[in-house]
């Protein structure tokens, strides 16, 4: 049986073993020829696993293909975590010799010590190498750079700049990483700001590599059609791209899910809707490494002021130039909509997210056995389970809060961690926030049944009456768009530093509006 390609998560693609659609349709105000006919030093920058590294490989074989220039991928990674410039720069010159002698090109040699020239002396030694060719350098994974290590390496570039020519030094240089350069060029390690035209003003672009379109995504699985016959529903390709607006990798991971673990590799039956929700169930139960390193980036200040904005639908005001903005939104975090605001990039980021914010709460819960919230007929009994949320939250909230590490979105995260512990392999939770929407919708989803809760938080600025009023408004055109006939319940906390001057039994409420039918909770 011959070889056939796959759905690949697991570094660059290539068209002879992965289905792929070419990375450069996705360059974002590129103009490629340009590099290469201007001499003209540029930046790339997009999240992890979107394709830059597929682009740069792919490109670097189509100019050496042509024959009229030496192209050369580059990638610094091994550098990372290494602060001096001494103990950088020869690991780079290293990343270069290796890196030609895999491409099948001549290897430079570099024929000095001093580290603050290596780079330049390589790259000039690697030009006069290939004249009378000009040189065309991609260095990859250059954010992993920082502090001296980074000013050096870029001076070194701009100090051959201005001579650049076959022979002499590389024409056309781009830099590649996650963020764009003028991102991570902020202090140099002794803690004086960088000049702002130094030490790299010769950047003549910058430019993004975006995700799939909605048009996209049908062409990728329309490979795998023509090649194996086998078909997918039109409703399956709308859940992938909704599911991960375009991401590359989950829409790669997704369709690889559902062709070769669900479905047997071998099988030609259509792939549903059906099967896509469970291959996104299990991607996000693995906690694949692309996802779990998102995790990760919440520990980071600049990141958590503004993921806890839009979980909590703060109203603090988020600049697309503030910098934990421009960080969040340079990894793929986060995104800005004219219909939302900022808001989390995509569904399954929402998900994974959530998950690792309340993952300490949700595995600290006792089993669901001991609280009461089935019906006899298996269905959820939201009602009971939401007065047993409010013994827990009376119980054990002001103990809990003083670990958390999110501390305004503290009750939104308990509440939904609550939830998962008994939704989780019964049902699901479908989450709606964003910054400056002033609340968090939740549409919870349980053996054929759908219930809709919505936070809201009291704060020092608010009184009760406004926000239950304006609660009431908002969960019932919620509810109105998502299922009319489901209970809705008002989730109202608290967190006026006057409220805890007050007893629990002031604080804890429960009634049912009987205009709208919505339940009323304080907490």
């Amino acid at each position: 049986m011959g070889k056939r390609r796959f759905f690949n998560t697991t570094g660059p693609c290539n068209p002879e073993d992965h289905y792929m659609l070419p990375p450069e349709d996705r360059l974002v105000g590129a103009q490629l020829h340009r590099y290469i006919r201007d001499k003209l030093y540029w930046v790339l920058h997009a999240p992890r696993q979107t394709g830059k590294t597929t682009f740069m490989k792919s490109w670097a074989r189509e100019i050496n293909a042509g024959g009229e220039a030496v192209a050369c991928y580059v990638s610094v990674e091994r550098c990372q975590g290494i602060s001096e410039p001494g103990q950088a720069m020869p690991n780079i010159c290293n990343a270069i010799r290796e890196y030609t002698y895999m491409s099948g090109l001549a290897v430079p040699e570099t024929t000095t010590d001093t580290y603050n020239s290596m780079l330049s002396n390589i790259l000039i030694n690697w030009s006069q190498l290939v004249v009378p060719k000009p040189l065309i350098v991609l260095f990859d994974e250059v954010d992993v750079l920082t502090d001296d290590v980074l000013i050096s390496f870029l001076r070194q570039l701009r100090g051959g700049f201005a001579d650049r020519g076959a022979g002499k030094f590389p024409v056309s240089i781009a830099l590649v990483g996650m963020r764009d350069l003028k991102d991570y060029i902020i202090r140099a390690k002794d803690g004086k700001s960088v000049n702002p035209g130094s030490p790299f003003n010769i950047k003549a672009d910058s430019v993004m590599l975006g995700n799939f379109t909605e048009a996209d995504v049908a062409k990728l699985f329309a490979q795998r059609t023509e090649e194996t016959g086998q078909q997918i529903t039109p409703e399956a390709l709308e859940y992938v791209y909704d599911q991960s607006r375009g991401q590359p990798w989950i829409v790669n991971s997704l369709f690889a899910r559902a062709t070769l673990r669900i479905l047997d590799e071998e099988s030609r039956e259509t792939v549903t809707l059906a099967h896509i929700v469970e291959a996104r169930q299990q991607m996000i139960d693995a906690r694949e490494t692309h996802l779990d390193a998102l995790g990760k980036r919440l520990e980071d200040p600049r990141v958590k002021t503004v993921i806890q904005t839009i979980i909590t639908g703060g109203s603090d005001p988020l600049g697309r130039t503030d910098p934990g903005v421009e960080l969040t939104m340079d990894l793929g975090l986060v995104s800005w909509r004219s219909e939302t605001g900022f808001t989390i990039a995509n569904p399954v980021y929402e998900e994974i997210l959530t998950r690792y914010l309340n993952s300490k709460y949700h595995d600290s819960f006792p089993p669901p056995s001991t609280w009461q919230w089935q019906k006899a007929n298996g269905e959820l009994d939201m009602d009971r389970l939401l007065v047993e949320f409010q013994k827990f939250w009376r119980r054990h909230s002001e103990i809990w809060e003083q670990k958390a590490d999110y501390t305004e979105a503290f009750p939104h995260l308990l509440l939904m961690a609550f939830l998962q512990r008994v939704t989780n392999g019964g049902g699901h939770i479908d989450r709606e926030y964003a910054a400056g929407r002033g609340r968090m919708d939740l549409a919870v989803e349980y053996a054929g049944r759908c219930y809709i809760i919505e936070i809201k938080i009291i704060y020092s600025y608010d009184t009760p009456e406004t926000v239950r009023e304006e609660g009431l408004e908002q969960i019932q055109a919620y509810r109105d768009r998502i299922d009319a006939s489901a209970p809705a319940y008002l989730v109202i906390f608290d967190r006026r530093p006057e409220s805890k001057k007050l007893s629990w039994d002031e604080r804890i409420s429960w009634e049912v509006d009987g205009a709208d039918c919505v339940t009323v909770l304080r907490c």
